[in-house]
């Protein structure tokens, strides 16, 4: 089994909540989410990026608008709806409640029967 194909898989795994994450903080087009998605380490590439933003639209956890550029064509600028930060608040407890129970069985503890 290779490391890097579950690496890869739990990257996959928080993508959707860590897009929906920074879209918190403002509206941003797919360049932006990229780069910061980038400086997390969460190493995404434009073919995977484009359909979850489109999947994510489809749920009605994000609208977009057009915006012109001065550097190039119109950029798309993804929002949260108020379904999408609903949605969010509750991936937010799920999370916690996630990395506690993660942290519960990865800590080195000794077993009632040790």
């Amino acid at each position: 089994m290779k490391i890097e194909n579950t690496k890869a898989q739990m990257r996959k795994g928080v993508l959707e909540y860590c897009i929906l994450s920074l879209l918190q903080n403002g509206d941003a087009y797919t360049s932006e989410i990229l780069l910061q998605l980038k400086d997390a380490k969460l190493i995404v590439v434009e073919g995977t990026i484009y359909p979850l933003l489109t999947r994510l639209k489809n749920a009605g956890l994000l609208s977009y608008r057009w915006e012109e550029s001065t550097s190039g064509p119109p950029r798309k600028y993804y929002a949260l709806t108020e379904t999408g930060k609903l949605f969010l608040k509750e991936l937010n407890t799920t999370w916690s409640d996630l990395v506690e129970a993660v942290k519960l069985v990865t800590t080195n503890k000794p077993t009632n029967n040790e």
